[in-house]
């Protein structure tokens, strides 16, 4: 080979892996970023004791002809029973597009929800990321190996308790502890916002921190998108869960969500109401309506500004 020949290859080789480089750096400055916000975030949720389930027969804030009654006509969110919590943490919203990017780029994935005009009209940066159960458990496994902590989906106990600021006697997850549009959950108009197109849906995603979070910190703790928790789903599962930070049957079909998908600024779910749907994309109808958030376990861990 001649020597001009083999310096411009050098030359060439060169280039692409300073640019390689620069990638890498870049790539790693937002993984960083992204660490630090999540673990800076992180809302601590003091453990307690709560009675998990249908509280409504006992729910003293009930008055007249509402006093006694339940809550829901569902089953599978009873029989109310006692349930042990040690303290943990969890992210304050669902993890967003932007965060969910980081993720992917970092780790060579596909680009989620960015294959078709469908999906692509409702993806924003700021607006939950929609995914199936095992990309949501996927990202909270990489955030405790970026990070060397236990991150982990919040179990479907911690995920009540967390909305129920504590396990209070509050049956909604919002800063009012109910559904009011305007100021705890969106109105139409705001979902109208939220798509590319600025055309109304009835599984738009809004932006995270639209309005103020519960009394723990905690935003859309039952509204904008179905939340994936860790637990396997069972009816009857209340009948024999444990005490003591219960984790769900050992194994079934489906897992359990909580909370609903968006919906036209029609408000959230009650805290106490049990969804479950297929971990598998591809069995579930519409995979931007599935989301999700990370939580911490170990009360003592010094998490902040680590």
């Amino acid at each position: 080979m001649k020597p001009r020949l083999i310096l411009l290859v050098l030359s060439a080789l060169s280039l692409v892996a300073c640019g390689d480089g620069q990638a890498d750096s870049k790539n790693q400055q937002a993984v960083d970023a992204l660490t630090k916000k999540t673990k800076d975030e992180l809302v601590r949720v003091e453990g307690g004791t709560f009675q998990m389930g249908d509280f409504g027969p006992i729910d003293p804030n009930l008055k007249g002809s509402d006093k006694g009654l339940p809550y829901s006509a569902d089953q599978d969110n009873k029989p109310l029973h006692e349930v042990t919590l040690d303290t943990f943490y969890m992210s304050p919203t669902k993890v967003t597009y932007a965060d969910y990017d980081v993720y992917t780029q970092a780790t060579g994935k596909d680009k989620i929800n960015s294959t078709n005009e469908f999906e692509m009209q409702f993806r924003q940066d700021n607006v939950p990321a929609g995914v199936d159960w095992y990309q949501a458990q996927d990202y909270c496994d990489w955030l405790a190996k970026e990070t060397s902590l236990p991150f982990s989906l919040p179990t479907e106990a911690q995920w009540e308790y967390a909305a129920r600021s504590g396990g209070k006697f509050i049956p909604y997850g919002t800063s009012t502890g109910t559904l009011e549009k305007g100021k705890s959950i969106p109105t139409e108009e705001d979902v109208d916002k939220a798509t590319q197109t600025g055309m109304r849906s009835n599984i738009a995603p809004y932006p995270v921190r639209l309005y103020p979070p519960n009394k723990l910190g905690l935003y859309q703790m039952g509204d904008n998108g179905y939340e994936w928790v860790a637990d396997w789903y069972q009816p009857d599962y209340y009948q024999r869960s444990p005490k003591q930070n219960p984790k769900g049957p050992d194994d079934g079909s489906e897992k359990v969500i909580r909370g609903l998908p968006h919906g036209n600024g029609m408000g959230g779910g009650l805290a106490i109401e049990r969804y479950h749907a297929s971990p598998d994309i591809e069995k579930n109808d519409i995979a931007i309506i599935y989301t999700f958030r990370c939580a911490l376990n170990g009360g003592s861990l010094k998490v902040k500004n680590s």
